[in-house]
């Protein structure tokens, strides 16, 4: 049993303060009436009133929002299906390539990942922009799903799912109505971590964007390096709003499909 010492508190105190107090105060001087950011001025909200006529802001945003959303479902789909295939087929040629292949991004750099990526656009003749970005980021974040899904799919019990075909079920049938709802936690949570990873990319989008095609880190970085302005914490604290509300929902629903399962696995026991 862990025993909470000073030091303890301590070292847990000043950890949790140098992650969170950052956003903190970036959220806090969202609200600064002074248009200095580090100097308050007052409480005010006019920065997100003229944060509604900064198109380029809200462009980028919309962007970022798009590729985010795109780029986690693809790789939400991918990762699973790559988990299922690692776990459920242990045996077939070309497999320890096809594993490294799935997990070579979670140790390449950003930058390399990025130069190869932009090569392979131009090689092909593809246009940068939206797409480019969007591939770009289904490449980085589908690994990090299949990490997720494969630990929930090794402890998976698979009587469940060959009682089901022994009752006439097929295989498509059974992974929807069976395997998926079960799964379902870490599908969510891969996702999740997919469209945070995604919001959070720079290295990446810089290789792959092009006219038109200009995320919310790329927009910030410009301007960052000319100075920061209260709309900048404005559209930073939207967007931390955004996800905070997001891993809420997912997890209450989570916790409650959980709650359920549970439920249903008593049920079946109390009917047997």
């Amino acid at each position: 049993m862990l025993k909470w010492t000073r030091f303890n508190i301590v070292s847990v105190t000043l950890g949790f303060a140098f992650l969170y107090l950052p956003i903190v105060l970036l959220v806090i001087f969202s609200f600064n009436e002074s248009k200095l950011v580090t100097v308050w001025g007052g409480f005010s909200t006019k920065w997100y009133v003229s944060l509604l006529s900064n198109q380029g802001l809200l462009d980028a945003a919309w962007v970022t929002i798009r590729v985010g959303l795109l780029s986690a479902t693809l790789a939400t789909i991918l990762g699973t299906m790559a988990a299922l295939t690692l776990v459920r087929y242990t045996r077939f040629r070309g497999r320890m390539l096809f594993s490294g292949m799935i997990y070579a991004p979670l140790v390449m750099p950003d930058v390399i990942t990025g130069l190869s990526l932009l090569l392979l656009f131009v090689a092909i003749g593809f246009d940068r922009g939206f797409w480019t970005i969007t591939l770009a980021h289904t490449t980085l974040t589908m690994c990090f799903v299949a990490v997720v899904v494969q630990s929930r799919l090794l402890s998976f019990d698979r009587s469940i799912e060959e009682a089901a075909q022994d009752l006439g079920a097929p295989p498509v049938r059974t992974f929807f109505e069976i395997t998926l709802p079960i799964i379902a936690p870490a599908v969510v949570s891969g996702w999740i971590l997919a469209f945070t990873l995604s919001l959070d990319d720079l290295v990446i989008a810089s290789f792959t964007s092009g006219p038109g095609a200009t995320t919310l880190p790329m927009r910030i970085y410009s301007q960052v390096r000319l100075g920061v302005t209260p709309e900048i914490n404005a559209v930073c604290t939207i967007l931390i709003g955004i996800v905070a509300v997001g891993v809420i929902c997912a997890s209450i629903v989570t916790k409650r499909r959980e709650i359920q399962r549970q439920r249903d696995e008593r049920a079946a026991a109390a009917g047997a």
